[in-house]
């Protein structure tokens, strides 16, 4: 005999068991996307940075996003900061990855430049980056280049307090005009560049110092030591500042349209235990930040946490770490992510990481390329 009362409290226990699962789904759904971005990284490429004039010490990373002129769309640039002999700020040229990982220079400027880690696109395929000179162990002022798609030189920035030894940078292009945030290893400040382009001409509009008071000066090992890397968050208008003398990473509030100087910014990011001389920024496609450990300040006494990427949480939690070499300490600086991909140079092999995201299309980059990394661009 059928029983209506069974019956219904079947249903409803089914009903509540699937509800439960629905939710402890969707739960394990959130985690597994806020979780950690470097567990999901596997290398698949190291290419070799140095090009045929035998330039090493690989600083600044930038993704290539629309191709054109000697530029190809997905690529990557790497600039160096050293010469052959291993001078450092000294290199000149800029090297360009393609997906396959193959290399090949896209710009060779005048000798003795040091291009640093302020590497980045402006609109229609401009490049910007960086220099700050090493001439007989005195380390000079510098510089911002502008090349053209070409990987011809086109405009040079210079200001004698607001671009003053341009370390690193990072650029929000929107349409023709783009902000450019730059760090000042010489004077411990950050400038933000209002820039447009007109048929391939750049403009400067605007320079305002929006930052001020980090650490910086001469470091036996790393040459010179102040704000490397920058992220500018659009969602919430912060930019954030890795300050490697302080060992500590800042934000800046409203650094799309301030034009106060504000100090040193809010602390987004205190690790001693993770952080080692954090240089360049990047953020993660989940939200997190990362940076690159470069062991010039706190380093690791036992030489096992060397040479690593640490990600976290905007609101300044650990999440991971992620070692690029092994061996002596001073091996990571520039990194950039883009589409689930991860590039980080490594200044002992002088070789580039290409790391994917092996839950996300990368578009067609080509793995199983590693053994390319040492091998020079000969005949270029």
């Amino acid at each position: 005999m059928f029983n209506t009362e069974k019956f219904k409290r079947l249903v409803l226990v089914v009903g509540l068991a699937l509800v439960l699962f629905g939710v402890s789904s969707a739960n394990a759904a959130d985690t597994d996307d806020s979780g950690s971005f470097l567990a999901s990284l596997k290398d698949v490429a190291n290419p070799s940075t140095v090009p045929a004039n035998g330039d090493v010490n690989p600083y600044g990373v930038a993704f290539v996003s629309h191709g054109g002129g000697l530029l190809k769309r997905g690529s990557i640039l790497v600039s160096n900061f050293n010469n052959s002999t291993n001078t450092q700020g000294t290199g000149t040229t800029i090297v360009q990855i393609d997906k396959h990982a193959n290399p090949s220079v896209f710009f060779q400027g005048e000798s003795g430049l040091g291009l640093t880690t302020a590497l980045g696109l402006l609109p229609q395929n401009l490049v910007i980056v960086g220099n700050v000179p090493n001439t007989n162990g005195t380390v000079m002022q510098g510089s911002l280049l502008i090349v053209n798609p070409k990987g011809q030189l086109i405009a040079t920035l210079t200001d004698s307090k607001l671009l003053d030894g341009p370390w690193d940078l990072t650029v929000q292009a929107n349409g023709n005009t783009a902000l450019v945030f730059v760090s000042n290893v010489l004077s411990g400040t950050v400038t933000r560049i209002n820039i447009s382009v007109n048929r391939g001409t750049p403009m400067v509009t605007s320079m305002t110092q929006i930052a001020s008071g980090y650490s910086h000066g001469p470091n036996p090992s790393a040459l010179v030591v102040g704000p490397t890397g920058l992220v500018f968050d659009s969602r919430t208008g912060l930019l954030y500042v890795a300050s490697t003398g302080d060992n500590e990473i800042f934000s800046i509030a409203n650094a799309a349209s301030t034009t106060a100087d504000n100090g040193m910014g809010t602390l987004a990011y205190n690790d001693p235990a993770h952080l080692h001389g954090p240089l360049g920024l990047a953020m993660a496609p989940n939200g997190d930040l990362l940076t690159s450990n470069g062991d010039a300040v706190d380093a690791d006494p036992t030489q096992t946490h060397n040479n690593e990427i640490v990600e976290f949480t905007s609101g300044g939690s650990f999440v991971d770490e992620l070692q690029i070499d092994s061996g002596p300490s001073g091996a990571a600086f520039g990194i950039a992510v883009s589409n689930g991909e991860l590039a980080a140079v490594d200044d002992d092999t002088n070789a580039l990481h290409i790391f994917v995201d092996s839950d996300t299309d990368t578009g067609g980059r080509m793995g199983g390329m590693g053994m390319m990394g040492g091998m020079g661009m000969m005949g270029m």
